[in-house]
């Protein structure tokens, strides 16, 4: 029996306010998480202070994806950039709330607030005020 390969797939594209938005879609765990982090951490080296991730996609996440989404935190802020998550799944909603990150992040049910968000200049501090 072959093991079964996990789904995750990463895409990036510019919103139309000037957001760099990357699309995740599958499962962000131990084996995936990687591939994450450099798709982020690309987007920071390039210079983009204003980064969406589009969660909508991801069915799962485990607090190796967590970690990987509080470095890229860490690296935006270094840069004074912004950073705001896209999440309407409840399932992983849930767990940002569990584990209070959702105080941590911006969490905005649909992309456009999030675009809309990280793109406003001299708006600061963490909410999840566009959070389902």
């Amino acid at each position: 029996m072959s093991p079964v390969t996990p789904r995750f797939e990463l895409d990036d594209e510019r919103s139309e306010g000037g957001a760099h938005v990357i699309n995740v879609r599958g499962e962000i765990h131990m084996s995936t998480a990687p591939g994450l982090q450099r798709g982020l951490t690309e987007a920071i080296e390039r210079g983009s202070k204003a980064i969406v991730l589009d969660l909508s996609g991801v069915e799962f996440i485990d607090s190796t994806g967590l970690s990987v989404l509080l470095n890229g935190l860490r690296q935006i802020n270094a840069q004074q950039g912004r950073l705001a998550l896209v999440c309407a799944n409840p399932t992983v909603l849930r767990l940002f709330e569990i584990t209070s990150l959702d105080q941590t992040f911006d969490i905005f049910a649909s992309r456009s607030a999030a675009c809309e968000h990280v793109t406003q200049s001299g708006a600061g501090g963490a909410s999840s005020a566009g959070a389902p």
